[in-house]
């Protein structure tokens, strides 16, 4: 281990050789947004939920207008909310890469055997030993930022955020609840008739999240698609009728 180490520290040229595999013609396409689906589920979810439970709960008044009202207050501060959470989180995420990188950073500079070590105890689970690892890691210890990527990614499992992430998800997040919240809301612009507009609300905001659920799973588990969208409009719909008899039951009261 000693004598690895001193290999790399020397900064000698390795006698081993690389060869370049030609291009199969094998193109991988992978999804690359994997952030802005996420904070478009987050958002969507819960303005299709919280404002049709909310709507809901408000029907049970008997006025449309006061439905109308409530739920437009509601999805304003619920987009603004969500979208400043969304914003926030990305942010803690951004300063905690930020700290960890640092540590990091001060590990390679003064800890250099224990890095090493801990870059063959990575890998010799993948049966490479650390004749085989010599090598890779003589061509990292001659690039200290190299090195700490590596640290970075394998070590810690930590990508370097996008430096925009937190705009990005808070305006996604905030305008993908107020859509979704628009959808149960719909119905009572135009039906003056409280009830009958809850009970369009109900068909047209289930379709939704009938409809959400699926494609969702579609991105995440697609051998589970039907049941995910009947579980999202199944919990979409005991959201709705526990508002609606939490009022009813209030009023009763009076």
């Amino acid at each position: 281990m000693s004598a690895l180490i001193r290999l790399f520290r020397s900064g000698r040229t390795s006698n081993h050789q690389y060869e370049t595999i030609p291009d199969g013609g094998h193109n991988e396409t992978h999804f690359e947004s994997p952030e802005v689906i996420r904070d478009i589920v987050m958002g969507l979810s819960d303005g299709l939920t919280v404002p049709f439970a909310l709507a809901a709960g408000l029907s049970s008044l008997g006025n449309s207008r006061l439905v109308i009202m409530g739920g437009l207050a509601e999805l304003i501060s619920g987009a603004i909310s969500m979208g400043l959470g969304g914003y926030l989180a990305a942010r803690s995420e951004a300063d905690h890469y930020v700290s960890e990188r640092s540590r990091e950073i001060w590990e390679v500079e003064n800890c250099f055997e224990d890095e090493v070590q801990e870059i063959i105890d990575i890998l010799s689970p993948y049966g490479l030993d650390p004749n085989t690892l010599a090598p890779i890691i003589e061509k990292l210890s001659s690039n200290p930022e190299r090195f700490v990527d590596f640290m970075m990614k394998f070590e810690l499992n930590l990508e370097k955020p996008d430096p925009s992430r937190a705009w990005k998800s808070a305006f996604t997040i905030g305008t993908s609840y107020f859509i979704g919240g628009l959808v149960p809301l719909l119905p009572y612009v135009f039906i003056e008739d409280s009830m009958m507009g809850l009970y369009v609300s109900c068909v047209i905001t289930l379709i939704c999240l009938i409809i959400f659920g699926f494609v969702k799973a579609l991105f995440t588990a697609p051998n589970k698609a039907f049941w995910t969208a009947i579980q999202t409009a199944l919990i979409g719909a005991i959201a709705a009728a526990a508002a609606y008899g939490g009022v009813k039951l209030l009023e009763n009261f009076q």
